[in-house]
């Protein structure tokens, strides 16, 4: 999943919302140099990824859109989940979509919560950055709409380092959307259950 995805399984905790995000930044299998709190937020990002890239549903359209999207199909369903988290928001959380988005990135942005005293470790621009454009560009709101669909994977399309169709991940989905869906709603009952989250009241 992408950034909507790994807010949504961060149960609420903003540390843990922004540690988890922060995952794709970090590399390699030791990171025991973190702080605590952020060591935890990379561990979820990772069995997250883990979870979705081995979940037997999502191999199996991961395989069908292959042709469509070679190499990038798992990319694009990162993608297409998101997209349809967004949209389905409200059977998922109580909190408006909107206000979730609002809220975190308020505490994301904070310079209290960008800094570890204890240990001196600070969160590097290069993340801070991607978190002031995901504010700018309203990247994650605009994931209820296709429109949003289609600026996320002509985006990640252009920064991709090799040559790549992912600018066409909208017409795959109008195209498989049916499966895309069912494998979604599939994927989210597992997730659920797997991470332990409370389904809204």
């Amino acid at each position: 999943m992408n950034y909507l995805g790994h807010l949504f399984f961060s149960k609420d905790e903003p540390s843990l919302m922004l540690a988890n995000l922060f995952g794709d930044f970090v590399k390699g299998k030791n990171y025991t140099y973190l702080p605590e709190d952020v060591q935890k937020g990379v561990l979820l990002h990772r069995q997250i990824d883990d979870y979705v890239d081995h979940h037997p549903k999502v191999t199996e359209l991961r395989l069908m859109l292959y042709k469509d999207l070679p190499k990038i199909a798992g990319i694009a369903i990162d993608l297409y989940f998101d997209h349809l988290l967004a949209k389905q928001w409200k059977f998922y959380h109580n909190k408006n979509l909107f206000d979730y988005i609002d809220s975190f990135l308020s505490y994301a942005l904070d310079p209290n919560h960008l800094t570890y005293k204890e240990n001196g470790f600070a969160y590097p621009q290069s993340f801070i950055h991607l978190l002031q454009i995901i504010k700018e560009k309203n990247i994650i709101k605009r994931y209820v709409e296709i429109e949003g669909l289609a600026f996320a994977s002509t985006g990640l399309s252009k920064r991709l380092s090799f040559p790549n169709n992912l600018f066409e991940a909208v017409a795959v989905f109008h195209q498989h959307e049916k499966e895309i869906s069912a494998t979604f709603d599939d994927y989210m009952t597992d997730a659920i259950k797997k991470f332990k989250i409370n389904a809204p009241a």
